[in-house]
């Protein structure tokens, strides 16, 4: 498993990742990248799940985006779709956390396409422990969204077993 935050404050939103891969029981790589920036950074991708299932859905979001001109919520639905849908897709195993400069969304093969509240999404192991931690920090301090998601992340890999605390973090503004 692994752990997947987004926040957005201000039009400035920070996508990051935890570097861990476990097979089992053992940790197989503590340096694996699970976020990307897409359409030469003005969106962000990250995934939790089976790595092979969420590059594949990667690739298909992309295509996506391609295709709605850059718009985030209409590709998200469009792969959402297309991911229920379609035989081979629906087996995939993974989720996918994405971000522009306004918006996080949550895309699954169960049709999903959630956009938060408050601005906080988060996906994998650790999910729950970082997206508290980032909303307690969004409420009560006036951190900016890269200082919210490092710290975050930072806790939730004190706590969850299968996240680690080598991050990889990506930003995207107005």
């Amino acid at each position: 498993m692994t752990t997947i935050l987004a926040v957005t404050r201000d039009g400035r939103s920070v996508l990051g990742g935890d570097g861990q891969v476990t097979l089992g029981t053992s940790v197989q790589k503590h340096g694996a990248v699970k976020v990307r920036a897409l359409r030469e950074g003005r969106v962000l991708a990250g995934f939790a799940g089976g790595a092979a299932d969420a590059l594949a859905l990667l690739d298909r979001f992309e295509g996506k985006l391609e295709a709605a001109g850059g718009q985030l919520l209409k590709a998200a639905v469009e792969l959402a779709k297309e991911w229920r849908t379609d035989r081979a897709l629906r087996r995939l195993e993974a989720v996918l956390v994405l971000a522009d400069a306004t918006t996080v969304l949550l895309v699954s093969g169960n049709g999903d396409v959630v956009t938060p509240d408050d601005g906080v999404l988060a996906a994998g192991s650790g999910g729950a422990v970082a997206c508290a931690a980032a909303r307690a920090l969004l409420r009560h301090t006036n951190l900016a969204p890269r200082a919210i998601v490092e710290a975050s992340l930072g806790i939730a890999a004190e706590l969850d077993l299968y996240t680690n605390g080598r991050l990889t973090l990506l930003e995207v503004a107005k």
